[in-house]
């Protein structure tokens, strides 16, 4: 897989490409659970051709991308709770989980000269950045961060899965199935719940698994 990013953003000048901090998150649209944001660097012997979109790629392929890059890249994870969802919200909570992501990738490797981030938005920081729409299909650094990002999140969610059972938060990973907003209807909130978040209202005969 070749970086097309670097040659049609950055080399346009034959200039040597710039050490790239690829970011990306997990957990955004659910009703409960943390947002996890990863960040990453990659050696450039990277094996690149185990990457994809972390939606796109099976379970099994995730776990053994994440194996590797955990073992050879450069990378950090961060997360930010329910109750800074409800406090600051979505986005500005998802922004403090990626600063939080790179400033352990910084704390490794103080080379960093660019942050890729995926989607349409960047947040401030000292340094320079941009925003990549589809990054986590198009750039290898991004990708990446998808895989450890969403990896990460699922593993949590499947041991509050442990202490709140009756949400089954290991099938849906807190996503607003009809099995996640019927056990809703009937529990009501845990300390995992977005409170913030609209709750759909699926139609009694409607309810269950998607």
């Amino acid at each position: 897989m070749t970086n097309s990013y670097d040659t049609e953003l950055f080399n346009q000048d034959e200039s040597p490409s710039p050490r790239i901090c690829g970011i990306d998150e997990a957990g955004r649209g659910p009703l409960a659970g943390p947002v996890c944001a990863a960040a990453v660097i990659l050696p450039p012997d990277f094996p690149r051709d185990i990457l994809g979109d972390s939606k796109k790629l099976s379970e099994k392929q995730r776990l053994a991308a994440e194996i590797i890059i955990r073992e050879q890249a450069v990378w950090g994870i961060g997360w930010a709770s329910a109750q800074e969802i409800d406090r600051y919200n979505i986005l500005q909570a998802t922004f403090r989980a990626m600063r939080r992501a790179v400033e352990k990738v910084i704390a490794q490797d103080r080379q960093v000269e660019l942050l890729l981030i995926d989607g349409n938005r960047t947040f401030p920081h000292a340094i320079p950045s941009a925003a990549i729409i589809k990054g986590d299909s198009k750039v290898p650094e991004i990708m990446a961060a998808s895989i450890l990002a969403k990896t990460a999140r699922d593993r949590f969610m499947r041991r509050m899965a442990e202490k709140w059972p009756e949400y089954n938060f290991e099938q849906h990973k807190g996503y607003p199935s009809r099995q996640h907003v019927s056990a809703y209807r009937t529990h009501g909130p845990c300390p995992l719940h977005r409170l913030s978040f609209h709750v759909p209202d699926y139609p009694e005969d409607s309810v269950g698994e998607l």
